[in-house]
């Protein structure tokens, strides 16, 4: 399969992932996961499309698909920022995307200490890995791949509270990109269907 770490740029796939600083945990409380997914909504969502999360209490992993240029140029517009885009450097794509990423991380770092009153520094790994996703078929397996991360905790996918599963096989108003995603299964009881047999990444 080919994949590789790469360059954040519009209109690709990747896998976005980190843990806690040497494995520490990063989230304590439930007010902790909904804080998260709600920065999450502030900071990524108007630069990213999500197709997958799970966040466990030391890491987190996220399916995205990075937004079309003339999505992220109205973007920065909206937001009163200059565009003067170059293929390299502090003005290229990645290093926007990665600019929101980083706030992201750091809004809810400081959140977490705040909350934790004795705990100061930094909470995740830096930088967070990121991976091209190159084919629809590893596409496809790394949507279960991080769906099945909660399996030994609960004995069914949909009743782990911090993964878009539940929410996908729903018809819950959601952030998340629904039909795209059983468009990649064929339709929702193959999406089913896949998450109930083993599936491993190579």
């Amino acid at each position: 399969m080919e994949i590789r770490t790469d360059r954040l740029e519009p209109d690709f796939f990747y896998h976005i992932y980190n843990r806690g600083i040497n494995g520490t945990k990063i989230f304590d409380t439930e007010e902790n996961y909904l804080y998260f997914l709600r920065r999450l909504k502030v900071f990524i969502s108007p630069v990213c499309q999500f197709y997958a999360f799970c966040l466990m209490p030391n890491h987190f992993h996220f399916v995205i698909r990075i937004k079309s240029e003339k999505e992220i140029n109205e973007f920065l517009l909206e937001n009163n920022k200059k565009i003067n885009f170059k293929e390299d450097g502090l003005h290229s794509y990645d290093a926007i995307i990665s600019k929101q990423f980083a706030k992201f991380l750091s809004s809810y770092s400081q959140a977490f200490n705040r909350f934790n009153k004795f705990r100061t520094g930094p909470l995740l790994e830096s930088p967070f890995k990121r991976i091209r996703i190159e084919n629809e078929e590893y596409l496809r397996k790394l949507i279960v791949y991080v769906h099945q991360n909660p399996k030994d905790f609960v004995n069914r996918l949909e009743d782990y509270p911090f993964s878009s599963f539940k929410t996908l096989i729903s018809s819950d108003s959601t952030f998340l990109k629904r039909e795209e995603v059983m468009e990649i299964f064929g339709d929702i009881e193959n999406f089913i269907f896949c998450h109930q047999k083993e599936e491993f990444l190579d």
